[in-house]
């Protein structure tokens, strides 16, 4: 499967099937395409039967079985219909000022609310919190300009207005903006420093997973360093260069170190934390009025804290 265009653009997204697709059901297929965790197959099969998706140009029926080159475009219904609420979740804020603010994310909490899905994130909080949040990426995602996994504990910035939001998203591309990780990983680093350059695209036999691969992938670097050594486990940390979905996980799984507790890249569960161990540590960014680099840091959260004085008691 060959990704076109975001969820949340104006343009149709388009998908081409590939070998591995062969035979799969439409619904199925693009449920599982579109972004991890966005759309349910329920509301994949209300699309297709209101015609929103296509096969080659044509109306087809969710059971349809894709062949090889078959051209699936998905047009995504508006998400201004979404109605997101405030709610009053406390947030442990990091910065403050009226362009940006700085969260420390606590495990468990997703950063953003997707379609069956409005409620409990980052963004319901930051809008009850902030009451301005940037509307460039849409009601789904108001000041949202980056994003960490689910199960991923630490920093993350939102844009309180456009110009901020601009700003903040133009350092992330030009890669400036300082992202360092703190991770628990299998087995004892060989080396003490390195980096890990290696592309990483969706895996065409689960596309909810990512690999390393040539194929359809964007560029990914990750710079590591020894931490602290724990026995048979290994405390990094990580510089990310890039920004691709599942980055870390996927390259650390790729250099036979995966992330304890990760699961889905990782090993079968060897410690008691519920996710993986990753915790978004510094982050550091010029700020968008004044052009004065700002650096933040938060701690390693009290549950990864315990099973790193468990290692070390061992």
């Amino acid at each position: 499967m060959d990704k076109g265009t975001s969820l949340f653009n104006d343009e149709p997204m388009s998908f081409t099937a590939i070998e591995a697709d062969a035979g799969e059901r439409l619904d199925k297929f693009v449920t599982e395409s579109i972004e991890e965790g966005s759309v349910s197959r329920t509301m994949v099969q209300d699309w297709i039967k209101l015609g929103a998706v296509l096969v080659n140009e044509r109306q087809v029926k969710a059971n349809y079985k894709l062949a090889v080159a078959d051209v699936v475009t998905v047009i995504i219904p508006e998400p201004e219909e979404a109605v997101i609420e405030p709610q009053n979740i406390p947030l442990d804020v990091v910065y403050e000022d009226s362009d940006v603010i700085v969260i420390n994310k606590p495990r468990g909490m997703v950063v953003h609310p997707a379609p069956g899905h409005y409620s409990g994130t980052v963004v319901n909080a930051l809008m009850y919190h902030c009451k301005d949040l940037s509307g460039i990426n849409g009601v789904l995602r108001p000041g949202i300009v980056h994003r960490i996994d689910k199960d991923t504990s630490g920093l993350i910035m939102a844009a309180k207005n456009d110009l901020a939001h601009a700003s903040l998203a133009a350092q992330l591309k030009a890669h400036t903006v300082t992202r360092k990780y703190l991770a628990l990983v299998h087995g004892t680093m060989p080396h003490e420093h390195g980096t890990v350059d290696a592309p990483i695209g969706r895996d065409p036999q689960d596309r909810k997973v990512f690999i390393v691969t040539q194929r359809g992938s964007k560029e990914a670097v990750t710079h590591f360093q020894v931490a602290e050594r724990l026995g048979d486990f290994t405390l990094l940390e990580l510089k990310l260069e890039t920004g691709r979905t599942h980055q870390i996980r996927v390259h650390m799984k790729y250099i036979g170190h995966p992330l304890a507790g990760d699961p889905i890249y990782g090993r079968n569960k060897t410690i008691g934390l519920k996710g993986q161990a990753l915790h978004a540590a510094v982050l550091g960014f010029d700020h968008p009025r004044t052009g004065e680099y700002l650096e933040f840091s938060a701690p390693i959260p009290p549950d990864m804290e315990h099973e790193l004085m468990i290692l070390r008691q061992r």
